[in-house]
């Protein structure tokens, strides 16, 4: 299996769309975070030290990064035939499904790495030194690595649903972002009464923000492990319907 989320990783990294992709992404965020001064997001114009906007800003990045990364990890693999030749391996078809999860995965970590040099810059250029809610952004990143082991799960089930890259992005992209903004767009809605609270608690964003205070709460990490499991178990099983 190890063997497998290597292969992903280097076919992911040895692309061209793949430097771009995260090239864009990392690109995007700087220029938001600090170039742009009309920007919500511009860290120096806000006056204080603190990386509110990167965490802000990561999740709706995230809506486009990680359906580019996992496109193509299943709907490649049926467009060429050799997904067949896959599961001839001595791996069961939810090793398979893991492996390539967890390749998402590190790629989503990989490309959360570079944007440490924020914390970095902002801890030195803070008045005094090191005036930094350091548990808040502790808090904020492991958030952020659940979130996108959240998106990736998706992704990698929309990619198993499609024999094409664009539509299995397209499904990822609706998927997340329902699942993060629908469901509390929904919960908004006048007219639902309790139901509110309900579909508000389903949503990614409330379990997200929670974890972003700072605290790392066990139902926060009993929903968003839930959420990752649900959707491997889909994609497994969408896998096993071939044989049907």
């Amino acid at each position: 299996m190890r063997a497998l989320i290597i292969k992903e990783v280097n076919a992911f990294l040895n692309s061209l769309i793949g430097y771009i992709v995260l090239i864009v992404f990392l690109l995007t965020l700087g220029l938001f975070l600090w170039v742009f001064k009309d920007s919500s997001f511009n860290i120096p114009e806000s006056g204080h030290a603190q990386l509110d906007p990167l965490f802000s800003l990561t999740p709706w990045m995230y809506l486009f990064l990680i359906p580019a990364i996992t496109m193509r990890l299943f709907s490649e693999e049926k467009k060429a035939g050799t997904l067949e030749l896959l599961l001839t391996r001595p791996l069961t078809e939810m090793q398979v499904v893991v492996a390539k999860y967890l390749a998402g995965v590190v790629l989503v970590i990989f490309s959360l790495l570079p944007t440490l040099v924020y914390y970095m810059v902002i801890y030195q250029t803070s008045l005094p030194v090191g005036n930094v809610d350091t548990g808040a952004v502790l808090g904020s990143y492991i958030g952020l690595a659940l979130l996108g082991a959240c998106f990736v799960a998706m992704g990698v089930f929309a990619s198993s649903m499609a024999d094409n890259q664009v539509v299995a992005f397209i499904v990822s992209f609706f998927l997340c972002l329902f699942l993060f903004k629908g469901l509390d767009s929904l919960a908004a809605l006048s007219g639902i009464g309790k139901s509110s609270t309900i579909l508000y608690g389903l949503g990614i964003n409330a379990h997200y923000l929670s974890i972003s205070r700072g605290v790392v709460d066990t139902r926060d990490l009993v929903y968003f492990l839930s959420v990752i499991a649900l959707f491997l178990f889909l994609t497994r099983t969408v896998i096993e319907s071939r044989k049907w």
